[in-house]
């Protein structure tokens, strides 16, 4: 298949791109490069030894997009070009809502204007909410209760239900929602991993750089949780396993239903705790870390019953949290996707 990936300099959407090449797929990525940068693109062609076909835009900016339609032949679009930051969506909700719904909304009115019928969705676990019972499976329904604790989820629940009511009114359109967990880790080259702008707003990244004394210790939000040690406890998967859990989702569309959903997550709670103390032994490392206070919309756990992709998609995560912590480790001692850029322009 040839798939537009929205987002694909993303962190999660890099990873996928290589998979999908990996699998026989071809790319067209699109991304404006908000919270990315370009050598990403260039670092991911040189892990699958191809050209990539890549688009500097913004998937709300309706005309720009469209004139990636008209040049490339699509059969199917994973958008993961969403913000993705619960913390930042509550202090800054109506961009995220804007960001997100919009960019959803263009996407598939070009995909219906160009005859494309096929759409994989990078969902999240926060559609779940604050009183869904871990291990969590696909038939518990947050949306009609209601109880999603920040925008960002929000905005995930609003696009699952549009993509829900557009199979409905449209018998030729293929939908797969894939909730993701915590996805943490590198490519095994060091050459991509998450390497957002600024200041990380996902632990892992966090930790990295911690470790190697670009930051001077971790903040650890909340100790009050309901959990073994305080901390909040989550389902990591690495990114790599979670990249070919979309790679194995595409054979959906050779199916005759219209809308799958799956969690993708290995099925495990870790603690913030259980994480820094696994990067410092797999990496020996010391991490150090401050409690503070929690952030608004976190919950105290929250992780999968991922069998219904174990069976259905024939996927499991494979990678355990040791590589997830090796592999961080690899690519933030690389100096990051900003330092390889600088380097490269001194040369």
């Amino acid at each position: 298949m040839r798939v537009l990936v929205a987002g694909g300099a993303g962190y999660i959407g890099s990873h996928t791109i290589v998979e999908l090449y990996k699998s026989g797929h071809r790319v067209v990525c699109v991304d404006n490069l908000y919270n990315s940068k370009h050598k990403v693109i260039k670092n991911v062609e040189e892990i699958v030894k191809a050209k990539i076909p890549f688009y500097k835009i913004d998937c709300c900016d309706k005309k720009k997009l469209e004139s990636v339609f008209k040049k490339e032949k699509i059969d199917a679009v994973i958008m993961f070009q969403g913000y993705k930051a619960v913390g930042e969506s509550v202090k800054i909700p109506i961009k995220y809502y804007r960001n997100n719904i919009d960019s959803a909304l263009t996407i598939i009115e070009l995909m219906d204007k160009y005859d494309v019928h096929n759409i994989m969705f990078s969902s999240s676990a926060t559609v779940y909410g604050k009183s869904a019972k871990s291990p969590i499976k696909e038939t518990y329904d947050a949306l009609e209760l209601n109880e999603i604790t920040n925008p960002y989820g929000e905005t995930k629940a609003m696009i699952e239900k549009i993509l829900m009511d557009k199979t409905i009114a449209d018998s030729k359109f293929k939908a797969v929602i894939l909730r993701y967990f915590n996805p943490v880790g590198a490519h095994e080259s060091g050459l991509i991993g998450e390497d957002p702008n600024g200041i990380p707003n996902n632990l892992m990244p966090y930790i990295a750089k911690v470790a190697t004394g670009k930051l001077p210790y971790l903040n650890v939000f909340g100790n009050d949780y309901k959990t073994k040690d305080g901390t909040g406890v989550r389902d990591y998967i690495h990114v790599v396993d979670l990249a070919r859990g979309h790679v194995a989702a595409l054979k959906c569309y050779n199916k005759k239903q219209n809308l799958y959903v799956y969690n993708l997550g290995t099925g495990k709670g870790t603690s913030v705790l259980d994480l820094v103390n696994a990067y410092e032994k797999a990496n020996d490392k010391k991490i150090n870390y401050k409690i503070v206070g929690r952030r608004a919309g976190d919950i105290d756990k929250l992780y999968c019953n991922p069998t219904k992709a174990n069976n259905e998609l024939k996927w499991k995560a494979k990678l355990d949290i040791v590589n997830m912590c090796k592999t961080s480790y690899k690519f933030e001692t690389k100096g990051g996707l900003g330092c390889q850029e600088k380097k490269q322009k001194k040369k």
